[in-house]
């Protein structure tokens, strides 16, 4: 216990409210136009904040998250990028007009992919480099996510 009469853990009193999340919400176009975009926003908005999430691995499964709507949906309506940053880490989440659930995220398939074939690796990425992931059905379509855990701070590369 602390002077205060509160618990404390690592210094930081329990009651203290963590610091708020920065999170956004953006649509794109529903074409392979958007996977660049959503590359570049995603490293942009980590490197902005200088938060401690792995840039190459969130801008790579963002990148994949993406390109599995624009290629396994149909129309023309948006895709939705959703970026959740908390001190944490990061939720990266992709909204999509199609109800149908992805391939399973939660385990490795049954077979796997032939070396040869240029697709079919994209949830297999997600699920070997996310923290977590999963999907959820919305009022317009699905949301596929992934979370990745903060770098500690020892471990992160240092600017030149």
């Amino acid at each position: 216990m602390s002077s205060t009469g509160t618990c404390a853990m690592n210094g930081i009193a329990l009651h203290e409210r963590p610091a708020s999340p920065a999170s956004w919400r953006i649509a794109l176009p529903h074409s392979a136009a958007a996977v660049p975009v959503a590359r570049a926003l995603i490293r942009t908005a980590l490197a902005e904040l200088a938060h401690g999430a792995d840039s190459d691995t969130a801008e790579l499964l963002t990148a994949e998250l993406v390109a599995n709507a624009v290629e396994h949906t149909s129309g023309d309506a948006p895709i939705e990028l959703v970026v959740e940053l908390q001190p944490t880490g990061c939720q990266v989440e992709v909204h999509d007009p199609d109800p149908t659930p992805p391939g399973d995220l939660t385990r490795p398939p049954v077979v796997e992919p032939d070396p040869w074939q240029e697709h079919g690796r994209g949830l297999l990425l997600i699920r070997a480099l996310s923290s977590s992931c999963g999907h959820r059905p919305t009022e317009t379509g699905k949301a596929v996510w992934f979370r990745l855990a903060a770098v500690p701070r020892q471990w992160r590369p240092h600017p030149s």
